[in-house]
């Protein structure tokens, strides 16, 4: 426990048996048996009433503190302290990483878990000690607004990255994984029913939400839609059957955000465990509840229980006090800027990069995107007051400071006697992202208490006319300009732009006039591409080399510079481009019920015989890589694969193993992901690399149980899903 923290509480004498080897459950429920029936139900949501809060997260209080619950002083429970933080904690200056999809693309499993360290020491310097960092819905298309929040389309690629975040964050907070589940829709989020059959369920939704619950993940954020006509926070199958029952988790159940339940009884029931981040629903129903029998006491007992339990096995997280020298510290910063040049995707590269520095003279940097800082999303995932975040053309300027390098948003004529032209295009907040638009205000207003309610109200004359203010205007959906730029929020809620979910895959067409333009112009033309997912690209031929330089974060700019004058570029896709975005599968923003079927993006693409224009795990480096004899090990679990560095620079590349079984009785991806790493080598070396295997990727569910068919698997190895072997 901190040095503030009385260690001589039941709570803390109670965490100390459980480290010597005693059981979390039994001391929980001791605990829980002394507490009253006030300060149990006060276990169950936030300890903020709900309109005092919501006040102050509407104003901006969002990324100033963290979210309080489940706090019972006397007994020294110390509750949760929630920041969110899937590219940083949001509350305080803190580091600012690539996004998840980002650092999905570096395929690196131990650079993620060092971000995780570094993201939960912020987190524990802000007085955190739980966080939602851990975003891993899957990529159903890439047209979702939120997906630059997870890592990408493939279920063995998204857990292990997530199970790797999860290690390294719960070395100082307990950490959340969110949103579970079948949660890829941004605008109709509050209102949509996803309907899933038990395969496709078990099969391609949910086997990274296991990987990270058999991590040992200390909770679970329930999704604001409904799966199967339940929604989330209400559903005993997904959150008791599934998560406990079939699984074996042990941990809790939150909320997500003022409107992550309905029924405070049946969620309960349900169970999920923490409403929150208010007193809200559960603080006005539940001691009714007890006191006329709708809801047993021992309902109560249970699910506090579990709370408290998972307080004791992350005992650790409450120990020590903040540190706030770590904050965007250089070590972080630099694992920033080192995540960001491992998350660059070089998609073509005809030989221009990488740029000699000492050849050049005059370099033109094109694009409004070049001048400014974009972190990506403006919701609940900004780290609003990042310190110093480094623009693409700042970060230019600093390495070539010997150079003439000129910017215009658009004008081209700026390309006349420079060496090479950088063009930057691509989205901000304002294109993708968080959404409170359409549906939040008509969803949250009927379920909102009184404004002077005596528990979660106020009685504050100032208070009662500003949230007067705010129901008339019909909602708190304002804009904070700054949030996602580098620069604090404004005002406006939790910093949310338009956002929302992507109409169209393509840029925008003034973009994609500007990359023809400069391309017509000059005949060294470098396009690096800001987004959080798939970008259609008709123009790829043009340009000498483009890249994917993502919202790399606030090192970014600096990064970007590196690799075009030479760092490797370590990024692989972690999804499949299209050469038209109607080749995916159908999406539909504004759906009020929509059906997740077996097949989306490379595994779609291959069933039905189309190309991608650039496929899952594609990425091209400065040196050449060649992938040979591949052999499965004696026990099956693992293969061995022969690579070399044929070129004359040290790089990195990803091994990719894919699964098929030809003679299937049920349709299934023709192949899917079974295993990966990335192999950095020295130019010309070579190495024999064994690559672990996750062979559950290709069971099937039927009849509720997992079938693994008695038909032989094939496997094949590869650097893309488009370019693989067969392994012997």
């Amino acid at each position: 426990m901190s040095e503030s923290t009385d260690r001589h509480t039941p709570f803390a004498a109670s965490a100390g048996r459980v480290v010597d080897g005693g059981d979390a459950v039994v001391e929980a429920t001791t605990l829980v048996a002394e507490m009253t029936l006030d300060e149990k139900l006060g276990c169950l949501d936030g300890d903020l009433p709900f309109w005092p809060g919501l006040d102050s997260m509407l104003r901006g209080g969002y990324n100033t503190t963290p979210f309080p619950a489940a706090v019972v002083d006397r007994l020294g429970v110390p509750g949760l302290h929630f920041v969110d933080g899937p590219r940083g904690c949001v509350v305080g200056p803190a580091t600012t990483f690539p996004v998840s999809m980002a650092r999905g693309a570096s395929f690196d499993l131990d650079l993620e878990r060092r971000i995780g360290q570094a993201i939960g020491r912020e987190l524990k310097a802000v007085g955190a000690t739980h966080t939602g960092a851990v975003c891993m819905n899957l990529l159903r298309h890439p047209a979702w607004g939120r997906a630059q929040e997870t890592y990408g389309e493939d279920p063995h690629h998204v857990g292990e990255l997530a199970a790797a975040l999860t290690e390294g964050l719960q070395a100082h907070v307990m950490a959340c994984m969110k949103h579970y589940a079948l949660n890829s829709m941004e605008n109709a989020r509050f209102r949509v029913d996803v309907t899933v059959d038990d395969r496709a369920l078990h099969e391609v939704y949910l086997p990274h939400f296991r990987r990270v619950a058999e991590a040992g993940v200390a909770s679970v954020m329930n999704a604001y839609n409904k799966v199967n006509g339940d929604w989330c926070g209400e559903s005993e199958h997904l959150l008791v059957e599934i998560l406990h029952d079939d699984w074996g988790w042990d941990g809790f159940v939150i909320t997500d955000f003022i409107l992550g339940l309905r029924d405070p009884i049946a969620s309960l029931t349900a169970g999920c465990h923490v409403e929150m981040p208010f007193q809200h629903h559960r603080a006005i129903t539940l001691a009714d509840a007890v006191a006329d029998g709708r809801l047993d006491e021992s309902m109560v007992d249970r699910r506090v229980a579990e709370v408290v339990a998972t307080f004791l096995r992350f005992a650790h997280v409450y120990e020590g006090d903040p540190d706030p020298s770590v904050l965007a510290c250089d070590e972080h910063r630099a694992l920033a800027r080192e995540a960001a040049i491992a998350s660059t995707v070089l998609v073509r590269n005809d030989g221009l990069l990488p740029l000699d520095a000492t050849g050049l003279r005059r370099v033109a940097v094109l694009g409004e995107l070049a001048n400014r800082v974009s972190l990506g999303d403006g919701g609940s995932s900004n780290v609003a007051h990042t310190p110093d975040p480094v623009s693409p053309l700042d970060g230019l300027r600093a390495a070539l400071p010997d150079v003439d390098v000129v910017h215009s948003d658009h004008d081209v004529s700026i390309t006349d006697g420079a060496d090479v032209a950088v063009v930057v295009v691509g989205y901000t907040k304002h294109d993708e992202g968080e959404y409170l638009g359409g549906g939040f205000a008509e969803v949250l207003g009927p379920l909102v208490p009184p404004l002077d309610h005596p528990v979660v109200g106020t009685d504050d004359p100032e208070l009662l006319a500003r949230l007067g203010a705010l129901l008339a205007g019909g909602g708190g959906d304002g804009e904070a300009d700054g949030a996602g730029d580098g620069s604090p929020a404004t005002g406006g809620g939790m910093g949310s732009a338009a956002g929302g979910d992507r109409r169209s895959l393509r840029l925008r067409p003034e973009h994609e006039e500007l990359i023809v333009s400069a391309c017509a112009a000059h005949d060294r033309v470098v396009v690096a591409v800001v987004a959080g997912s798939a970008v259609v690209m008709p123009w790829l031929d043009r340009p000498a080399a483009t890249l994917i330089s993502w919202y790399a974060g606030s090192e970014g700019g600096t990064a970007l510079a590196d690799v075009l004058l030479g760092a490797e570029p370590g990024g692989r896709l972690p999804f499949a481009v299209p050469a038209d975005e109607s080749d995916l599968v159908p999406f539909d923003p504004d759906a009020s019920e929509f059906t997740y079927e077996l097949l989306h993006g490379q595994w779609w693409l291959d069933h039905r015989g189309v190309d991608a224009h650039l496929p899952f795990g594609w990425g091209l480096g400065y040196t050449s890589f060649e992938v040979g004899d591949a052999r499965r090990s004696a026990e099956g679990d693992s293969v061995t694969v022969s690579v070399a560095n044929i070129g004359d620079r040290p790089g990195s590349t990803v091994v990719q193993v894919y699964g098929s079984v030809p003679e299937s009785d049920v349709e299934r991806p023709p192949r899917r992901l079974v295993g990966f790493r990335k192999v950095e080598l020295a130019a010309g070396a070579a190495s024999r690399v064994e690559i672990e295997l996750d062979l559950r990727q290709l069971d099937i569910r039927r009849a509720g149980s997992w079938v693994r068919e008695d038909h032989p698997v094939e496997l094949s190895v590869g650097q893309n899903a488009a370019a693989t072997h067969p392994v012997a």
